[in-house]
Protein backbone atom coordinates (compact mmCIF):
# COMPACT_ATOMS: atom_id res chain seq x y z
CA UNK A 1 0.00 0.00 0.00
CA UNK A 2 1.37 3.47 -1.11
CA UNK A 3 1.07 6.30 1.15
CA UNK A 4 0.00 9.37 -0.83
CA UNK A 5 0.51 12.75 0.75
CA UNK A 6 -1.51 15.59 -0.84
CA UNK A 7 -0.16 19.05 -0.06
CA UNK A 8 -1.56 22.63 -1.11
CA UNK A 9 -4.86 21.41 -2.15
CA UNK A 10 -7.27 18.83 -3.53
CA UNK A 11 -7.43 15.95 -5.96
CA UNK A 12 -9.64 12.87 -6.49
CA UNK A 13 -8.76 9.07 -5.88
CA UNK A 14 -8.85 8.51 -9.42
CA UNK A 15 -6.59 11.00 -10.09
CA UNK A 16 -3.79 9.58 -7.05
CA UNK A 17 -4.57 6.48 -8.05
CA UNK A 18 -3.12 7.88 -11.72
CA UNK A 19 -0.02 8.72 -9.90
CA UNK A 20 0.29 5.73 -7.86
CA UNK A 21 -0.19 3.62 -11.32
CA UNK A 22 2.48 5.78 -13.02
CA UNK A 23 5.19 5.37 -10.66
CA UNK A 24 4.82 1.76 -10.59
CA UNK A 25 5.33 1.66 -14.30
CA UNK A 26 8.40 4.49 -14.16
CA UNK A 27 9.84 2.00 -11.16
CA UNK A 28 8.44 -1.01 -11.49
CA UNK A 29 11.73 -2.56 -9.66
CA UNK A 30 11.95 -0.43 -6.76
CA UNK A 31 9.07 -0.50 -3.81
CA UNK A 32 7.17 2.72 -2.98
CA UNK A 33 6.85 3.95 -0.08
CA UNK A 34 4.87 7.34 -0.42
CA UNK A 35 4.61 9.90 -2.97
CA UNK A 36 4.28 13.61 -2.20
CA UNK A 37 1.99 15.46 -4.48
CA UNK A 38 2.70 19.42 -4.20
CA UNK A 39 -0.23 21.48 -5.60
CA UNK A 40 0.42 24.48 -7.45
CA UNK A 41 -2.05 25.82 -8.87
CA UNK A 42 -2.32 23.96 -12.25
CA UNK A 43 0.79 21.93 -11.73
CA UNK A 44 1.76 19.24 -9.37
CA UNK A 45 5.16 18.66 -8.42
CA UNK A 46 5.63 14.67 -7.37
CA UNK A 47 8.17 13.06 -4.30
CA UNK A 48 8.73 9.38 -4.37
CA UNK A 49 10.17 8.13 -1.63
CA UNK A 50 11.59 4.51 -1.94
CA UNK A 51 12.12 1.47 0.56
CA UNK A 52 15.67 1.31 1.67
CA UNK A 53 17.71 -1.37 -0.19
CA UNK A 54 20.33 -3.42 1.74
CA UNK A 55 23.56 -3.18 0.73
CA UNK A 56 25.80 -5.79 -0.20
CA UNK A 57 29.97 -5.19 -0.05
CA UNK A 58 31.87 -5.42 -3.31
CA UNK A 59 35.60 -7.10 -3.30
CA UNK A 60 37.63 -7.41 -5.22
CA UNK A 61 38.70 -11.15 -4.81
CA UNK A 62 41.47 -12.65 -7.32
CA UNK A 63 40.72 -10.26 -10.39
CA UNK A 64 37.14 -10.07 -9.92
CA UNK A 65 34.42 -7.77 -8.65
CA UNK A 66 32.46 -10.12 -5.83
CA UNK A 67 29.81 -9.98 -2.93
CA UNK A 68 29.93 -13.01 -1.75
CA UNK A 69 31.63 -16.61 -2.81
CA UNK A 70 28.79 -18.89 -3.28
CA UNK A 71 29.27 -18.74 -6.77
CA UNK A 72 33.43 -19.48 -7.44
CA UNK A 73 34.35 -23.05 -7.92
CA UNK A 74 36.93 -25.29 -5.97
CA UNK A 75 39.73 -23.55 -7.65
CA UNK A 76 38.98 -20.01 -7.00
CA UNK A 77 38.01 -21.19 -3.89
CA UNK A 78 41.32 -22.66 -3.07
CA UNK A 79 42.93 -19.23 -4.69
CA UNK A 80 41.13 -17.12 -1.90
CA UNK A 81 42.25 -19.38 0.58
CA UNK A 82 45.68 -18.95 -0.21
CA UNK A 83 45.66 -14.94 -0.78
CA UNK A 84 48.09 -13.32 1.78
CA UNK A 85 45.63 -10.56 3.44
CA UNK A 86 47.22 -7.60 4.04
CA UNK A 87 46.43 -4.98 7.28
CA UNK A 88 47.15 -1.23 8.16
CA UNK A 89 50.46 -0.79 10.39
CA UNK A 90 49.74 1.47 13.16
Amino acid sequence: MVNVNVIGGEIGQAEINAYIDRAQKLYPEKTIEAIDLKIDGDYVDVDYHFADVPFQRIRRITGYLVGTLDRFNDAKRAEVEDRVKHSLAN
